[in-house]
């Protein structure tokens, strides 16, 4: 079969590996590859009947369950684009997003989240029993104008709203011919197979876990493990249960780690676990050491963002090996650097297979986002060791400019999360008079009795250089994250405003 649309990878397992188990749903369902397949079906022709149609967007509010990969699929069968949303955004940001998608229906899955049930509610949606559990349905929307399809890979297959936009939201398309590429990428580099069971704990309505955890899985035959919520004892259990694949971000791990401590297990006991991944924030050797010690495998980092289907770069190391990098560019994808300063840094920029189209509607910031060769430009910051590889130094606007010197918040973090008490660290830069910028660290740490402020300044003394240290370290027992474990930084300082000593605004 001619891969040129999504649900042909389950067609091909529905055709090879029917009774093979394909999900574990959030209620401990399974589905295989064939009921699965026929559940696609269904929906699809429900869909239809329903008034959705090629070029039509279908929007999704959920966390992950055993739907939103078959609504995803179904709205593909139909040449239509899933837009999965995540439940736990609030009602203004939903509305924001929705009226920018322009959908023609919108199902809430409810039967996996509270908040799309509440979601639900406010709609007025209606009960929509379907193969893979009832959830509910609103629309058809009268105003939708389906978009022009594309008869091969490039027509849009989702659309993931950026975490963090502010402003006319900016929705990530992502066409069948990216997210193929990306989930055959994920699954080769990883090397899985249909023997393997993954850990669904990534949200699917983000990309890291709708490429290189779902796609990837339909692509390998391979089980995958549905939870709605990241949960570290739940994590925890699947691991010892058999789990083969961990797909995570550094965040997840520490809460991992920290959980295994309280059950007094300082390492990982079940022999199926063979590949640890990691993403969306920097690593440190000390940590990276840790984890490799409690998985008993080595932990692959990598580097992505929803613009390039997840992937961009990955390492391949053995486990033992200090390399914190994000490895080198994946088989397929041009990877530079431009405007590089004397410090070796410069503008990460990539094109290939892995990058968007476009944003939808939105010809201006598409414009914006290429250059003139066709480069994704993509607004990170980074530098290459002698061996090739790729090391993340951070937002090109998170950069702190601190007396005249450059402080890449990641380096800092990095030293923090170090301290054997710190599960993770956020830094960010506040402007003082003279133009002059601060440096702000806020770590999460299990037992706030256990380190302070003056320990950690201590901590930091021999590692870093003295314009990088913080001004201020804040230590706290949460920081504020996003649904997939990315640190908001843009909250941090009104989340802390009392740590900190600023006073309330007033008009």
């Amino acid at each position: 079969m001619t891969m040129t649309r999504i649900h042909h990878l389950l067609d091909t397992q529905r055709a090879v590996r029917p009774d093979a188990i394909a999900l574990i749903d959030h209620d401990g369902s399974r589905h295989s590859y064939g009921q699965f397949a026929e559940a696609v079906d269904w929906m699809s022709a429900d869909l239809a009947a329903r008034g959705l149609v090629a070029g039509d967007r279908l929007l999704i509010v959920a966390e992950n369950c055993a739907a939103i990969a078959g609504l995803i699929l179904a709205a593909s069968r139909l040449d239509a684009v899933g837009v999965p949303v995540n439940a736990r955004m609030t009602d203004h940001e939903l509305r924001r997003i929705a009226g920018h998608t322009d959908a023609r229906l919108t199902v809430f899955l409810s039967n996996a989240s509270p908040q799309a049930a509440s979601h639900a509610a406010a709609a007025d949606a209606a009960p929509w029993p379907t193969p893979l559990g009832t959830v509910a349905i609103a629309g058809p929307h009268g105003r939708a104008t389906p978009e022009p399809v594309a008869p091969g890979p490039d027509q849009p297959a989702v659309i993931l709203y950026t975490t963090g936009s502010t402003g006319t939201p900016k929705g990530v398309m992502l066409s069948h011919g990216n997210l193929l590429f990306g989930g055959q990428t994920s699954a080769q580099m990883r090397g899985m197979t249909h023997e393997d069971l993954i850990v669904g704990v990534l949200p699917i309505t983000h990309v890291f876990g709708l490429t290189s955890m779902t796609i990837a899985s339909l692509v390998a035959g391979a089980s995958l493990w549905l939870f709605p919520r990241f949960s570290a004892v739940a994590v925890l259990d699947t691991l010892e249960a058999g789990a083969s694949v961990l797909p995570a971000v550094p965040q997840m791990h520490a809460l991992i780690m920290e959980e295994a401590a309280a059950r007094g297990i300082d390492r990982l006991s079940t022999g199926r676990l063979r590949y640890v991944s990691s993403g969306a924030a920097p690593l440190d050797p000390d940590w990276k050491r840790r984890a490799e010690a409690f998985y008993g495998v080595a932990l692959q980092n990598g580097y992505g963002l929803t613009e390039t289907t997840a992937g961009v770069t990955l390492t391949t190391n053995p486990p033992g090996v200090p390399d914190v990098s994000v490895g080198p560019a994946l088989p397929g994808v041009d990877l530079r650097l431009r405007n590089i300063g004397s410090d070796g840094v410069g503008e990460i920029q990539t094109r290939g297979p892995h990058v968007m189209p476009g944003y939808f509607r939105n010809p201006a910031a598409t414009a914006a986002a290429f250059d003139d060769e066709g480069f994704l430009c993509t607004g990170d910051l980074g530098r290459f060791d002698e061996a090739g590889n790729l090391h993340v130094a951070g937002r090109a606007r998170e950069l702190i400019i601190r007396g005249g010197f450059n402080v890449y918040p990641p380096e800092v973090e990095a030293a923090l999360n170090d301290h054997p008490r710190v599960i993770q660290t956020a830094v960010i830069g506040r402007k003082v008079e003279g133009g002059n910028e601060e440096v702000l660290a806020f770590c999460q740490t299990d037992d706030p009795a256990s380190v302070t402020e003056a320990d950690l300044r201590l901590h930091v003394a021999a590692r870093l250089s003295a314009y990088k240290r913080p001004a201020r370290i804040i230590v706290t027992t949460a920081l504020p994250t996003s649904p997939n474990g990315k640190i908001l930084k843009q909250q941090l300082i009104e989340t802390f405003r009392h740590a900190l000593d600023i006073q309330e605004d007033h008009p």
